[in-house]
């Protein structure tokens, strides 16, 4: 279960990111998807930006379901709602 554990405490956070920027690494991640670990994918961003902005975007990303990290570290990108609407509307697939 994901918890609010997972951001920072909002009187840690000295500068939020940009939208732009957020932009920027998920588009990174779904294109790079399951390629990189966390402190390669941010030396292989396009744009420059400060280690802390970074982990907080990806812990945005993790807070908000769009992104996992497996067993060996690397990032993947889990957010396809048109995907998850398509086998939703399956009834062959049993959900509770």
């Amino acid at each position: 279960m994901i918890t609010n554990e997972i951001l920072p405490k909002k009187e840690n956070i000295l500068r939020y990111p940009r939208l732009d920027t957020v932009l920027m690494v998920e588009e990174f991640i779904k294109r790079n998807d399951g390629e990189f670990r966390k402190r390669k994918m941010w030396e292989s961003l396009p744009k420059k930006m400060m280690y802390q902005t970074f982990d907080l975007i990806i812990r945005y990303l993790l807070y908000s379901r769009k992104i996992s990290i497996d067993s060996e570290g690397k990032i993947g990108w889990v957010y396809y709602p048109e995907l998850t609407r398509k086998y939703h509307k399956r009834n062959d697939l049993g959900r509770k």
